[in-house]
Protein backbone atom coordinates (compact mmCIF):
# COMPACT_ATOMS: atom_id res chain seq x y z
CA UNK A 1 0.00 0.00 0.00
CA UNK A 2 1.21 3.48 -0.67
CA UNK A 3 -0.08 6.36 0.90
CA UNK A 4 0.36 10.24 0.51
CA UNK A 5 0.11 12.60 3.89
CA UNK A 6 -0.83 15.70 2.23
CA UNK A 7 -0.28 18.37 5.06
CA UNK A 8 -0.11 22.42 5.34
CA UNK A 9 2.36 22.03 7.95
CA UNK A 10 5.31 19.82 9.09
CA UNK A 11 8.09 19.29 11.28
CA UNK A 12 9.81 21.82 12.61
CA UNK A 13 7.04 23.69 12.27
CA UNK A 14 4.24 23.49 15.27
CA UNK A 15 0.68 22.85 15.20
CA UNK A 16 -1.38 19.39 16.02
CA UNK A 17 -1.48 18.70 12.23
CA UNK A 18 2.27 19.19 12.16
CA UNK A 19 2.35 16.61 15.19
CA UNK A 20 -0.23 14.09 14.00
CA UNK A 21 1.29 14.13 10.05
CA UNK A 22 4.82 12.79 11.70
CA UNK A 23 3.29 10.43 14.04
CA UNK A 24 0.84 8.91 11.35
CA UNK A 25 4.33 8.66 8.78
CA UNK A 26 6.03 7.18 11.92
CA UNK A 27 3.45 4.64 12.15
CA UNK A 28 2.40 3.96 8.54
CA UNK A 29 6.26 3.29 7.88
CA UNK A 30 6.60 0.92 10.84
CA UNK A 31 3.88 -1.21 9.77
CA UNK A 32 5.52 -1.58 6.23
CA UNK A 33 3.23 0.81 4.16
CA UNK A 34 5.30 3.31 1.89
CA UNK A 35 4.54 6.36 2.81
CA UNK A 36 5.23 10.06 1.77
CA UNK A 37 4.53 13.34 2.87
CA UNK A 38 3.87 16.51 1.00
CA UNK A 39 3.50 20.20 2.88
CA UNK A 40 4.36 23.64 2.63
CA UNK A 41 7.28 25.34 3.35
CA UNK A 42 8.45 29.20 3.28
CA UNK A 43 12.49 28.51 2.53
CA UNK A 44 11.22 26.00 -0.62
CA UNK A 45 12.29 27.53 -3.84
CA UNK A 46 9.31 25.50 -5.94
CA UNK A 47 8.42 22.16 -4.78
CA UNK A 48 11.46 19.61 -3.64
CA UNK A 49 11.84 16.22 -2.30
CA UNK A 50 14.41 16.83 0.53
CA UNK A 51 14.44 14.42 3.74
CA UNK A 52 15.84 15.01 7.14
CA UNK A 53 17.92 13.31 9.79
CA UNK A 54 14.64 12.04 11.55
CA UNK A 55 12.39 11.60 8.07
CA UNK A 56 13.07 8.34 6.96
CA UNK A 57 10.49 9.09 4.31
CA UNK A 58 10.52 11.20 1.38
CA UNK A 59 9.21 14.44 2.07
CA UNK A 60 8.02 17.04 -0.63
CA UNK A 61 8.51 20.75 0.31
CA UNK A 62 6.26 23.20 -1.70
CA UNK A 63 7.27 26.63 -1.53
CA UNK A 64 4.97 29.05 -0.04
CA UNK A 65 5.85 32.04 -2.46
CA UNK A 66 3.16 34.19 -3.72
CA UNK A 67 -0.46 34.30 -3.37
CA UNK A 68 -2.45 31.41 -2.75
CA UNK A 69 -3.66 30.27 -6.73
CA UNK A 70 0.26 30.22 -7.04
CA UNK A 71 0.96 27.70 -3.82
CA UNK A 72 -2.28 25.89 -4.44
CA UNK A 73 -0.88 25.46 -7.84
CA UNK A 74 2.73 24.29 -7.20
CA UNK A 75 1.15 22.19 -4.34
CA UNK A 76 -0.65 20.55 -7.24
CA UNK A 77 2.14 20.05 -9.48
CA UNK A 78 3.67 17.80 -6.51
CA UNK A 79 0.87 16.13 -6.31
CA UNK A 80 0.82 14.96 -9.60
CA UNK A 81 4.37 13.89 -9.58
CA UNK A 82 4.67 12.43 -6.06
CA UNK A 83 0.81 10.53 -5.53
CA UNK A 84 0.96 8.73 -9.13
CA UNK A 85 0.72 5.23 -8.13
CA UNK A 86 -0.54 5.92 -4.72
CA UNK A 87 -3.72 4.10 -3.05
CA UNK A 88 -4.85 6.50 -0.90
CA UNK A 89 -3.88 10.42 -0.25
CA UNK A 90 -4.89 11.59 3.16
CA UNK A 91 -5.24 15.91 3.16
CA UNK A 92 -4.73 17.35 6.75
CA UNK A 93 -6.68 20.50 5.12
CA UNK A 94 -10.39 21.29 3.78
CA UNK A 95 -8.84 24.04 1.45
CA UNK A 96 -5.05 24.38 1.86
CA UNK A 97 -5.09 21.06 0.45
CA UNK A 98 -8.39 20.46 -0.53
CA UNK A 99 -8.16 22.83 -3.77
CA UNK A 100 -4.40 21.68 -4.87
CA UNK A 101 -5.39 17.87 -4.81
CA UNK A 102 -8.66 19.35 -6.64
CA UNK A 103 -6.69 21.15 -9.10
CA UNK A 104 -3.93 17.92 -9.47
CA UNK A 105 -7.10 16.10 -10.90
CA UNK A 106 -5.03 12.80 -9.45
CA UNK A 107 -7.63 10.06 -10.16
CA UNK A 108 -7.11 6.67 -9.13
CA UNK A 109 -5.80 7.04 -4.90
CA UNK A 110 -8.92 7.43 -2.95
CA UNK A 111 -8.78 10.66 -1.05
CA UNK A 112 -9.61 11.11 2.63
CA UNK A 113 -9.68 14.68 4.28
CA UNK A 114 -8.81 14.53 8.23
CA UNK A 115 -10.63 17.22 10.04
CA UNK A 116 -8.88 18.48 13.51
CA UNK A 117 -9.93 21.91 13.02
CA UNK A 118 -11.87 24.33 10.55
CA UNK A 119 -10.18 26.17 7.79
CA UNK A 120 -12.46 29.02 7.29
CA UNK A 121 -13.36 29.51 10.76
CA UNK A 122 -10.04 30.30 11.46
CA UNK A 123 -9.22 32.63 8.60
CA UNK A 124 -12.28 34.35 10.32
CA UNK A 125 -10.84 34.61 13.49
CA UNK A 126 -7.58 35.65 11.22
CA UNK A 127 -9.40 38.76 10.40
CA UNK A 128 -10.67 39.75 13.72
CA UNK A 129 -13.83 37.55 14.54
CA UNK A 130 -14.48 36.12 17.79
CA UNK A 131 -17.53 34.08 16.99
CA UNK A 132 -16.53 30.68 18.16
CA UNK A 133 -16.87 27.77 15.74
CA UNK A 134 -20.81 26.64 16.57
CA UNK A 135 -21.91 30.69 16.82
CA UNK A 136 -20.14 31.22 13.18
CA UNK A 137 -21.76 28.47 11.86
CA UNK A 138 -25.16 29.36 13.27
CA UNK A 139 -24.16 32.43 11.57
CA UNK A 140 -24.59 31.02 8.34
CA UNK A 141 -21.21 32.10 6.72
CA UNK A 142 -21.18 33.24 2.88
CA UNK A 143 -18.34 30.36 1.99
CA UNK A 144 -20.49 27.67 3.51
CA UNK A 145 -21.48 26.85 -0.17
CA UNK A 146 -17.67 26.65 -1.28
CA UNK A 147 -16.34 24.04 1.32
CA UNK A 148 -19.96 21.83 0.48
CA UNK A 149 -18.35 21.05 -3.02
CA UNK A 150 -14.95 20.73 -1.83
CA UNK A 151 -15.94 18.30 0.67
CA UNK A 152 -17.71 16.22 -2.12
CA UNK A 153 -14.53 15.82 -3.87
CA UNK A 154 -13.56 13.40 -1.16
CA UNK A 155 -14.55 9.85 -0.64
CA UNK A 156 -13.96 9.77 3.17
CA UNK A 157 -14.26 12.05 6.02
CA UNK A 158 -12.53 11.47 9.31
CA UNK A 159 -13.30 13.96 12.06
CA UNK A 160 -11.35 13.81 15.56
CA UNK A 161 -14.45 14.73 17.39
CA UNK A 162 -17.85 13.61 17.32
CA UNK A 163 -18.54 17.81 18.42
CA UNK A 164 -17.35 18.68 15.00
CA UNK A 165 -19.02 15.75 12.86
CA UNK A 166 -21.78 16.85 14.65
CA UNK A 167 -21.47 20.50 12.92
CA UNK A 168 -20.88 19.39 9.83
CA UNK A 169 -24.07 16.67 9.47
CA UNK A 170 -25.86 19.97 10.58
CA UNK A 171 -24.73 22.51 8.50
CA UNK A 172 -23.81 20.85 5.21
CA UNK A 173 -25.52 18.75 2.72
CA UNK A 174 -24.98 15.36 0.96
CA UNK A 175 -21.29 15.12 3.09
CA UNK A 176 -19.25 12.13 1.93
CA UNK A 177 -19.38 9.33 4.08
CA UNK A 178 -17.50 9.97 7.68
CA UNK A 179 -16.62 8.86 11.10
CA UNK A 180 -14.64 9.90 14.34
CA UNK A 181 -11.00 8.45 14.72
CA UNK A 182 -9.98 10.43 17.99
CA UNK A 183 -6.23 11.73 18.67
CA UNK A 184 -4.11 9.23 20.39
CA UNK A 185 -3.14 10.45 23.92
CA UNK A 186 0.06 11.14 25.46
CA UNK A 187 1.55 9.12 27.54
CA UNK A 188 3.16 10.44 30.64
CA UNK A 189 2.96 9.84 34.44
CA UNK A 190 0.97 12.43 36.72
CA UNK A 191 2.65 14.52 39.39
CA UNK A 192 1.15 16.28 42.22
CA UNK A 193 0.84 19.88 41.75
CA UNK A 194 1.64 22.07 44.65
CA UNK A 195 0.53 26.05 44.42
CA UNK A 196 3.51 28.75 43.86
CA UNK A 197 3.87 32.35 44.86
CA UNK A 198 3.29 33.92 42.74
CA UNK A 199 0.96 30.90 41.07
CA UNK A 200 2.33 30.30 37.26
CA UNK A 201 0.06 30.66 34.47
CA UNK A 202 1.31 28.43 31.38
CA UNK A 203 0.29 29.28 27.44
CA UNK A 204 1.43 26.64 25.31
CA UNK A 205 1.03 26.30 21.54
CA UNK A 206 0.84 28.64 18.08
CA UNK A 207 0.25 32.07 18.65
CA UNK A 208 -2.68 32.63 16.26
CA UNK A 209 -5.82 34.86 16.29
CA UNK A 210 -8.66 32.27 17.65
CA UNK A 211 -6.31 31.24 20.54
CA UNK A 212 -7.62 34.68 21.97
CA UNK A 213 -4.11 35.38 23.67
CA UNK A 214 -4.49 38.91 23.94
CA UNK A 215 -7.61 38.50 26.02
CA UNK A 216 -4.73 36.31 28.35
CA UNK A 217 -2.69 39.25 28.75
CA UNK A 218 -5.25 41.93 29.11
CA UNK A 219 -6.14 39.44 32.16
CA UNK A 220 -3.30 40.37 33.80
CA UNK A 221 -3.27 43.64 35.54
CA UNK A 222 -6.26 42.20 37.83
CA UNK A 223 -4.50 39.48 38.52
CA UNK A 224 -1.17 40.77 40.83
CA UNK A 225 -0.08 37.71 41.91
CA UNK A 226 0.05 35.97 38.98
CA UNK A 227 3.10 35.18 36.40
CA UNK A 228 2.69 34.09 32.82
CA UNK A 229 4.73 32.17 30.23
CA UNK A 230 4.17 31.70 26.80
CA UNK A 231 5.82 28.80 24.95
CA UNK A 232 5.70 28.77 21.26
CA UNK A 233 4.93 30.90 18.19
CA UNK A 234 3.66 32.32 15.48
CA UNK A 235 2.47 35.25 13.38
CA UNK A 236 1.04 37.05 16.57
CA UNK A 237 4.29 36.96 18.73
CA UNK A 238 5.25 40.34 18.19
CA UNK A 239 1.70 41.47 18.89
CA UNK A 240 2.19 40.07 22.00
CA UNK A 241 5.41 41.75 23.06
CA UNK A 242 3.86 45.17 22.13
CA UNK A 243 0.89 44.26 24.42
CA UNK A 244 2.94 43.03 27.22
CA UNK A 245 5.28 46.05 26.68
CA UNK A 246 2.00 48.57 26.80
CA UNK A 247 0.25 46.72 29.79
CA UNK A 248 4.03 47.23 31.57
CA UNK A 249 3.97 43.60 32.16
CA UNK A 250 7.65 42.44 30.95
CA UNK A 251 8.49 41.75 34.73
CA UNK A 252 5.60 38.78 34.97
CA UNK A 253 5.51 37.79 31.12
CA UNK A 254 7.74 35.25 29.82
CA UNK A 255 8.07 34.51 26.05
CA UNK A 256 9.88 31.15 25.39
CA UNK A 257 10.53 29.44 22.15
CA UNK A 258 8.51 25.76 21.14
CA UNK A 259 9.58 23.54 23.13
CA UNK A 260 9.46 19.29 23.09
CA UNK A 261 10.56 16.41 25.07
CA UNK A 262 12.21 16.70 28.73
CA UNK A 263 11.95 20.16 28.27
CA UNK A 264 8.46 20.34 27.83
CA UNK A 265 8.35 18.09 30.62
CA UNK A 266 9.68 20.26 32.56
CA UNK A 267 7.85 23.20 31.63
CA UNK A 268 4.61 21.42 32.25
CA UNK A 269 6.00 20.60 36.05
CA UNK A 270 6.89 23.81 37.04
CA UNK A 271 3.93 25.92 36.18
CA UNK A 272 0.62 25.92 38.21
CA UNK A 273 -1.93 25.84 35.66
CA UNK A 274 -2.40 25.84 31.52
CA UNK A 275 -4.84 28.05 30.29
CA UNK A 276 -6.43 27.93 26.80
CA UNK A 277 -8.75 30.48 26.26
CA UNK A 278 -9.35 30.07 22.52
CA UNK A 279 -12.97 31.24 21.07
CA UNK A 280 -13.02 26.83 20.24
CA UNK A 281 -10.55 24.31 21.22
CA UNK A 282 -11.58 21.02 18.97
CA UNK A 283 -9.36 18.13 20.29
CA UNK A 284 -6.10 20.35 21.96
CA UNK A 285 -3.43 18.12 22.50
CA UNK A 286 -1.72 20.90 24.50
CA UNK A 287 -4.38 20.07 27.41
CA UNK A 288 -3.89 16.25 27.31
CA UNK A 289 -0.22 16.42 27.45
CA UNK A 290 -0.71 19.05 29.94
CA UNK A 291 -2.71 16.38 32.21
CA UNK A 292 -0.54 13.32 31.15
CA UNK A 293 1.99 15.24 33.38
CA UNK A 294 -0.79 15.82 36.38
CA UNK A 295 -0.94 20.02 35.11
CA UNK A 296 -4.43 21.35 36.02
CA UNK A 297 -5.94 22.90 32.37
CA UNK A 298 -8.30 26.19 32.43
CA UNK A 299 -9.98 25.25 28.79
CA UNK A 300 -12.52 27.20 27.00
CA UNK A 301 -16.31 25.13 27.41
CA UNK A 302 -16.51 25.17 23.47
CA UNK A 303 -14.43 22.21 23.36
CA UNK A 304 -14.79 19.27 21.04
CA UNK A 305 -13.12 16.72 23.87
CA UNK A 306 -15.38 14.21 25.45
CA UNK A 307 -16.23 14.23 29.24
CA UNK A 308 -14.00 11.23 29.73
CA UNK A 309 -11.09 13.27 28.55
CA UNK A 310 -12.13 16.67 30.01
CA UNK A 311 -13.60 15.46 33.07
CA UNK A 312 -10.47 16.87 35.12
CA UNK A 313 -10.07 20.51 33.40
CA UNK A 314 -11.88 22.88 34.50
CA UNK A 315 -14.26 24.48 31.18
CA UNK A 316 -15.30 27.83 31.46
CA UNK A 317 -16.61 31.16 29.39
CA UNK A 318 -13.32 32.55 28.24
CA UNK A 319 -14.00 34.96 25.89
CA UNK A 320 -13.11 38.25 27.71
CA UNK A 321 -10.44 39.20 30.29
CA UNK A 322 -13.17 39.68 32.86
CA UNK A 323 -13.86 36.02 32.11
CA UNK A 324 -10.69 34.81 32.23
CA UNK A 325 -10.00 36.81 35.73
CA UNK A 326 -12.65 34.94 37.29
CA UNK A 327 -12.44 31.44 36.37
CA UNK A 328 -8.48 31.79 36.95
CA UNK A 329 -9.35 33.32 40.86
CA UNK A 330 -11.72 30.13 41.21
CA UNK A 331 -9.49 27.88 39.87
CA UNK A 332 -6.77 29.33 42.63
CA UNK A 333 -9.07 29.61 45.27
CA UNK A 334 -9.55 25.87 45.00
CA UNK A 335 -6.69 24.44 43.80
CA UNK A 336 -5.44 21.71 46.19
CA UNK A 337 -8.99 19.70 45.38
CA UNK A 338 -8.18 20.49 41.51
CA UNK A 339 -4.45 19.47 41.35
CA UNK A 340 -5.43 15.73 43.03
CA UNK A 341 -8.11 15.51 40.10
CA UNK A 342 -5.56 16.43 37.53
CA UNK A 343 -3.00 14.22 38.87
CA UNK A 344 -5.14 10.96 37.97
CA UNK A 345 -4.16 9.49 34.59
CA UNK A 346 -5.84 9.63 31.74
CA UNK A 347 -7.24 6.73 29.92
CA UNK A 348 -4.53 4.54 27.47
CA UNK A 349 -5.03 5.33 23.83
CA UNK A 350 -1.72 4.37 22.13
CA UNK A 351 -0.76 5.57 18.47
CA UNK A 352 -0.68 2.27 17.54
CA UNK A 353 -4.83 2.14 17.99
CA UNK A 354 -5.13 5.66 16.07
CA UNK A 355 -2.84 3.55 13.15
CA UNK A 356 -4.80 0.38 13.63
CA UNK A 357 -8.41 2.10 13.25
CA UNK A 358 -6.66 4.75 10.12
CA UNK A 359 -5.10 1.53 8.31
CA UNK A 360 -8.25 -0.03 8.76
CA UNK A 361 -10.58 2.73 7.19
CA UNK A 362 -7.59 2.99 4.31
CA UNK A 363 -8.27 -0.74 3.67
CA UNK A 364 -12.06 -0.56 3.81
CA UNK A 365 -12.00 1.97 0.85
CA UNK A 366 -9.62 0.18 -1.52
Amino acid sequence: MKVVLATGIYPPQIGGPATYAYALAEDLSRRGIDVAVVTYESRATSYELRATSYDPWPVIRVSMRGGPMLRWWRYAQALRTHARGADIIYAFSSVSIGVPLWLAHVKNPRKILRLGGDFLWERYADRGGSLSLKDWYASRPLFKSVMNGILRTFDYIVFSTRFQEELFERFYTGLPAHGVIENALPAGTPQLHRKHNPFRLLSLGRYVPFKNLGSLLMALPDLPGVTLTFVGSGPLEQTLHDLTAQLHLENRVTFLPPAEGAHKQRIFLEHDLLVLPSYTELSPNTALEARSHGLPVLLTEETGLSHTLSDAAQLRKLESPQDIVHAIVEVESGYESIAERSARPLPERHWQKVGDETVELFRSLL
